[in-house]
């Protein structure tokens, strides 16, 4: 088959939005899955809704990517949009034409540095990976390039300063708190240790604007396992296929003005400018990811293997509803409960998607650590407001304490466990799967006192938590006495 470019479309009528010249006015770095899906997706929206006109450029953060792939394709690739929504199926596909070609500075850094210098850019994109906005001080300016994101984008920044161009907004989307901030910390370090100077130190820091955003979708990426017969229904062949969810936001942390050349509203797209991002943060941590880790140990123990199958068990359901609608959405503060409830609705919607695997037990890595950031706050919060516990997060900690206590020997790495007379393995850091070994012969007292006052995983908050431990060995109790998914139906009051 013939490979997908503009020629290709143009040959066989494609009826779709195509966008074939415009000028460069975003670099991004990253050239996977995850921006295609993401955030060249939305430009593409951009450019067909709202007149945006702008190309993005790609940048290999690393030295191997898809660099030649993407330039084989002219930079087209399709997209698929799959999911659920409003409990409908989606299977939507768009060709997006919005990158224009893909550079990897390790053998172009003088085409980089030329991007730099093109008065038309405007913005820049990243996600390079939560390692990505760190700061290494091996790096040198005079490297071709610098071996750290943060060291290539002051290298990018110090040519369009020197050149007398003005500054841009940058948007990191990188999964790590404040990331805008971050990244600007980094460069800050690269222009003292470099001695660029104070009029550039400046212009970094009053000229451009260095924006904290939160991104939010599930993208499965690149269909190994169907991409032959996709293929053949499309009809060309495309070596970067994308998939992903259908729903998708992203919350970026700046200036209003920033709307006035990202016209978002305008193109009526799931992409809000907000003066502080925490609250959408906090929003996903609690409501998103609280609803998984609350629900995923003890449906798993229930006899549950995939996040999809879960939301058609009326009482797994009504459990994850219950934590959600009375216990988490009730407590949150800095958001409209309509918001937060809508946010909620969609949750449903994606657990569900009939595209996606999503293993509980691929869920379930190091939920030590997750509990603690996804659920404890909640449950200290609704004691401090209703001066009582929780019943189903208070539950979801006694379903967390039987899932760890199932493994009764370390091997490579993980805890080997049984459930239904079947192996299957609890990771976590080692240290936490080592607490848990300890007290593989202990009673449900024992095991619920001693985890819960161990101050390394939850500092004192549980332990002085009035109540907490009572309940937990009560719900112990229950799910020895009718089994876990019984337990999860008295939980939750049916």
């Amino acid at each position: 088959m013939e490979k997908l470019s503009y020629k290709l479309l143009e040959d066989i009528r494609y009826e779709g939005y195509i966008l074939k010249d415009a000028p460069e006015r975003v670099l991004q770095f990253g050239e996977g899955n995850f921006l295609r899906a993401f955030v060249d997706y939305f430009i593409d929206l951009l450019n067909e809704k709202a007149g945006f006109n702008s190309k993005v450029v790609l940048c290999q953060p690393i030295a191997q990517g898809l660099s030649d792939m993407i330039n084989e394709q002219e930079g087209l690739y399709t997209l698929f949009l799959r999911g659920q929504e409003n409990g409908e199926k989606v299977n939507k596909k768009r060709v997006i034409s919005s990158v224009s070609r893909c550079l990897n500075p390790y053998k172009e850094f003088d085409e980089f540095l030329s991007c730099a210098r093109n008065p038309e850019l405007r913005f820049i994109v990243s996600n390079t990976t939560e390692a990505g906005i760190a700061y290494d001080p091996s790096c040198k300016l005079e490297d071709k390039p610098a071996s750290s994101f943060p060291g290539k984008l002051t290298q990018f920044l110090h040519e369009r300063f020197t050149n007398n161009l003005k500054g841009v907004i940058i948007l990191s989307c990188e999964l790590i708190d404040r990331n805008g901030d971050e990244l600007l910390k980094c460069v800050n370090r690269y222009i003292d240790d470099w001695g660029l100077g104070d009029d550039f130190k400046k212009w970094v820091n009053e000229e451009n604007i260095f924006c904290s955003t939160l991104v939010d979708r599930i993208v499965p990426g690149y269909p190994r396992a169907e991409a032959e017969s996709i293929c053949n229904e499309l009809g060309y062949q495309d070596n970067i296929l994308d998939t992903a969810e259908v729903f998708g936001a992203w919350v970026i942390e700046g200036p209003q003005s920033i709307k006035e050349e990202f016209p978002v509203e305008k193109a009526g797209l799931p992409i809000i400018v907000v003066d502080n991002v925490d609250p959408y943060k906090k929003r996903k941590v609690r409501i998103l990811n609280g609803a998984h880790t609350s629900m995923i140990m003890a449906a798993y123990i229930a006899g549950k293997d995939i996040v999809r199958d879960c939301m058609k068990d009326d009482v797994i359901k009504g459990y994850m509803n219950k934590a959600l609608y009375d216990e988490i959405i009730p407590v949150l503060t800095g958001l409209d409960k309509k918001d937060l409830e809508d946010f909620a609705a969609a949750v449903s919607d994606r657990f569900a998607n009939p595209y996606i695997d999503h293993e509980l037990l691929s869920i379930s890595l190091n939920s030590a650590s997750k509990w603690k950031a996804r659920v404890m706050y909640t449950v200290l919060e609704y004691y401090q407001q209703k001066k009582e516990l929780p019943k189903v997060l208070t539950f979801s900690f006694a379903a967390f304490l039987d899932f760890y206590h199932k493994g009764k020997e370390l091997r490579d790495g993980a805890l080997v466990a049984e459930r239904d007379g079947k192996e299957f393995l609890i990771k976590d850091d080692e240290w936490v799967l080592n607490e848990f070994l300890k007290l593989k012969d202990a009673d449900d007292e024992t095991l619920a006192k001693t985890i819960i006052n161990n101050e390394k995983m939850w500092d004192k908050e549980l332990s002085d938590l009035p109540g907490f431990t009572d309940l937990v060995i009560e719900d112990l109790k229950l799910i020895r006495e009718k089994g876990m998914y019984e337990a999860m139906r008295e939980v939750q009051g049916e």
